[in-house]
């Protein structure tokens, strides 16, 4: 009592005001230093709450949109999903990319990271390297190119300032559509004059036969429930000679069927994001050739040397724990997933955030956890690349 009565006096004791003093000046320097940008990305955040549920497609309201979701997962067999996937992808996104914009940007995708570079970085580097896969020429200014399943655009807007080419994204919802373009239209250089999204099935597109120069898709595909149909619907679009890349979410080897762990671990990845079901590599390899494609090259690049010993990073990294409050990866532990799941429900109870985000935000953890394990058991890989040619003569 005396030593401690002796610091209060010295004043080395240290108050809770003092505590939250400090973490608001980091948190003002976080946001003066570097790029995160916590309070604009909160504040758009808080901003397009108010518009979410206006913009939806798959229900009038995000609580009973967020319920036939998980009706549609509560079945044990696929069987229910893969004939309704369309609801499912549409309500899925409906929920989900309001949160994937403000956590992850407007790329929806993985990268591993090599050495010193970071996580926008690795980002950029990973689209760039599916485009160099389409044998685009020097001047691909009047190429047409199509971004199957294309989120809010962040991928193609990237590639489009790469390769100079016209890419035309497609995607099932709605609300993504609007986003994207209202995106691209927020860019003077690339506007929807250069790239643009369209809403459709990718199943059946709504475009003319042999429509485009080259097609890509990143970790977009996975939501069909049949990978023959879709690669074919692809092939019909695009010009003979034309190339095909892709990146799959896939089921690797290191899968048991028969594990409890690895089928937890496949379940939570589908549930938390939008999946009729995850299939094996080989399934995607087979289904790519019956639609007519020649297999240039395929391999799963979470395999990839990424330098780990000189200090890069695994593409699951961003999913996985840490008690960093200043990342996401804060909320993966016990602490940050109670902090945010009841700030959301008191942002319900202000009417800040519509009923059912909170459910939404739960839903999306658990994907997360799922596939950080799976990552790290390496039973799944979200980076199986595929790249196909349609032949000279279909």
């Amino acid at each position: 009592h005396i030593e401690f009565q002796k610091s209060v006096n010295m004043g080395n004791f240290v108050s809770s005001q003092d505590v939250a003093g400090g973490l608001a000046a980091a948190l003002f320097a976080v946001q003066l230093l570097t790029p995160a940008d916590p309070f604009g990305k909160t504040f758009r955040l808080l901003r397009q709450f108010r518009k979410q549920e206006k913009a939806l497609t798959s229900s009038e309201r995000v609580d009973t949109s967020i319920d036939e979701y998980n009706r549609l997962h509560s079945f044990e067999s696929a069987e229910e999903r893969n004939s309704n996937y369309k609801s499912l992808v549409n309500s899925y996104y409906d929920l989900a990319t309001l949160f994937y914009e403000w956590g992850w940007g407007s790329s929806f995708h993985f990268a591993y990271r090599y050495p010193h570079e970071n996580f926008a970085e690795s980002i950029r580097r990973h689209e760039y390297y599916l485009a160099s896969k389409l044998g685009l020429s020097d001047d691909a200014s009047s190429t047409k190119v199509l971004d199957v399943g294309c989120g809010i655009g962040g991928p193609m807007r990237n590639i489009c300032r790469f390769t100079g080419a016209d890419v035309t994204g497609l995607t099932l919802n709605q609300y993504q559509v609007d986003r994207g373009n209202e995106l691209s239209n927020a860019d003077p250089l690339l506007t929807t004059k250069r790239c643009r999204s369209v809403q459709g099935d990718f199943h059946h597109m709504p475009f003319d036969d042999a429509s485009f120069n080259a097609a890509y898709a990143i970790e977009a595909t996975c939501h069909s429930p049949d990978r023959v149909k879709v690669y074919s619907e692809i092939k019909r679009v695009l010009k003979p000679g034309a190339i095909f890349a892709c990146y799959e979410w896939c089921m690797t080897d290191y899968f048991d069927p028969n594990n409890k762990d690895h089928q937890r671990m496949k379940k939570q990845i589908e549930e938390g994001d939008g999946l009729p079901d995850i299939c094996h590599t080989s399934v995607c390899l087979e289904a790519m050739k019956k639609a007519g494609f020649e297999v240039l090259h395929e391999r799963d690049m979470a395999e990839d040397d990424y330098g780990e010993k000189d200090g890069g990073k695994p593409w699951m990294l961003p999913l996985l724990p840490s008690w960093n409050p200043f990342t996401q990866r804060f909320q993966f532990n016990w602490l940050g997933f109670f902090l945010v799941r009841n700030s959301l429900r008191l942002m319900e109870l202000f009417w800040l955030a519509p009923k059912g985000t909170s459910k939404t935000q739960m839903m999306l953890q658990k994907g997360g956890f799922g596939l950080g394990d799976g990552g790290k058991e390496k039973i799944f890989t979200p980076m199986y690349l595929m790249v196909g040619r349609v032949p000279e003569t279909k």
